[in-house]
């Protein structure tokens, strides 16, 4: 009798035991720390783990972003220029500092037209976008960010031709429609507060 009863208390200790381990492992898996990327150009877009979070710079100042801890692999895009990847160990409340330098890519050969955001204010130098950073996408692949192309001055060149647009902002809303670009001209697609 005594041996069943010592058997079945190892049993029950390997079964806390195994659950104490797993809330361990949950708990630690929740813990975060910070990535910022510092070079050039410096508003690529920063993707970690294939989610885009935000530009790596806004008026020349590097963002951080929230990161799990462990091993995450980190992208930054400009239609300008090459894909940039690099894998990186982020640290629970620590901050972890990517230094990266992107390869331009030829330039386009014109004619091009402009595409913009217009708010439903007046032009100027600031953004009416509301500091809005969610990414515009032209034909599936990322070209900036909803407030960088939303002031005066601001605006991306494209070959004439017809585009897939796709914004999803929790300021603006989705948008998903066709962009025609025209040499020579600027295509507005007007923006307004959900």
């Amino acid at each position: 009798m005594k041996r069943m009863i010592y058997q079945t208390s190892v049993e029950t200790l390997s079964i806390v035991v195994l659950a104490l381990a797993a809330a361990f492992t949950a708990f630690g898996a929740g813990e975060t720390g910070k990535i910022k990327c510092v070079g050039k150009p410096g508003d690529a877009g920063v993707f970690i783990d294939g989610k885009y979070v935000g530009p790596a710079s806004r008026f020349t100042v590097p963002e951080s972003y929230e990161a799990p801890a462990g091993t995450v692999e980190v992208s930054l895009k400009d239609p300008r220029y090459e894909d940039f990847t690099q894998k990186v160990t982020v640290r629970p409340k620590k901050k972890t500092k990517l230094h990266y330098a992107m390869k331009k890519l030829p330039d386009p050969k014109g004619p091009f037209g402009l595409f913009r955001l217009k708010g439903g204010e007046s032009e100027s130098f600031i953004s009416v976008a509301a500091g809005d950073t969610s990414p515009i996408y032209i034909n599936d692949k990322f070209y900036g960010h909803v407030d960088e192309l939303n002031n005066l001055g601001s605006g991306i060149l494209l070959q004439p031709g017809t585009y897939d647009l796709r914004i999803s902002s929790p300021i603006f809303g989705e948008i998903n429609q066709k962009l025609v670009i025209e040499a020579n001209k600027t295509t507005y697609v007007p923006i307004t507060k959900k």
